[in-house]
């Protein structure tokens, strides 16, 4: 998603700039925060309604200090002194150097003044923010225990991660077999699967296809046709199934 922000400058004729979603958000931030400059949203063929403002003191504060980072750092390219950047933005050092520590949040007027000032465009100042992002860490040996069909004894399949408040769904399993099975489950659901060797050796069946795969080897395939191993030929077994799936609605 993307929009159009046009803004005003002293002597300066009226221009678009087209911002990503994120960079949009940020900017509504600063709008938020500061009332000196003069903005219209124009229609970019989205719906800006649906921009909201990033919440959270820590996520305002966050972006202070990524847009002071990159104006010191793009002072620092042109080897400019903060006295020397303040006179060539009519900002007073003080005010500045406050950007650049991240005490403080520039007006969007501010910021159009030093991208002219250090020859960069506004979207640059946005570069070092990020929004959180998820992470799961998983210890060896602590994945969490799935029951699923075909588990049990010298069975076992382990989480190693889920995806949260996503347009798409990713299961990372670690699969282990330790006993061999003269019968095993068949699957059969939406999205993709990859299959990666890690230790021993398995003929693993997809439609009506056998591969047989050792150490390092994968398999990848569309998993709305019937798969699953078909014989274990040496044990212990071990290989990581990842399925990517489009997220179901609640």
């Amino acid at each position: 998603m993307a929009a159009a922000f046009y803004w005003y400058s002293p002597g300066t004729i009226r221009r678009p700039v087209a911002l990503s979603d994120l960079q949009s958000r940020a900017c509504w931030v600063l709008i938020k925060l500061c009332d000196d400059p003069i903005l219209d949203m124009a229609d970019a063929g989205t719906d800006n309604a649906s921009i909201e403002p990033v919440a959270g003191q820590h996520s305002v504060k966050a972006l202070e200090v990524a847009i002071g980072k990159q104006v010191r750092s793009q002072r620092k390219r042109l080897n400019l002194t903060v006295a020397m950047l303040a006179k060539q933005a009519r900002l007073s050092t003080g005010m500045l150097s406050k950007i650049e520590n991240g005490q403080t949040s520039p007006s969007l007027a501010t910021l159009t003044s030093l991208a002219a000032a250090l020859q960069v465009p506004v979207t640059s100042f946005f570069r070092g923010y990020e929004e959180q992002r998820d992470v799961t860490y998983t210890p060896a040996g602590e994945g969490l225990q799935i029951e699923r069909r075909g588990s049990g004894a010298g069975h076992q399949y382990q989480l190693l991660g889920h995806t949260i408040g996503k347009p798409y769904t990713i299961e990372p399993y670690l699969i282990t077999i330790t006993d061999k099975s003269e019968v095993f489950p068949v699957f059969q659901h939406t999205g993709m699967e990859l299959i990666y060797m890690l230790e021993g050796q398995v003929a693993y069946r997809h439609a009506n296809k056998t591969y047989t795969l050792g150490p390092g080897d994968t398999l990848f395939f569309d998993a709305e046709a019937s798969h699953g191993p078909d014989q274990i030929q040496e044990l212990p077994c071990r290989y990581l199934s990842i399925i990517v799936s489009e997220a179901t609605s609640s």
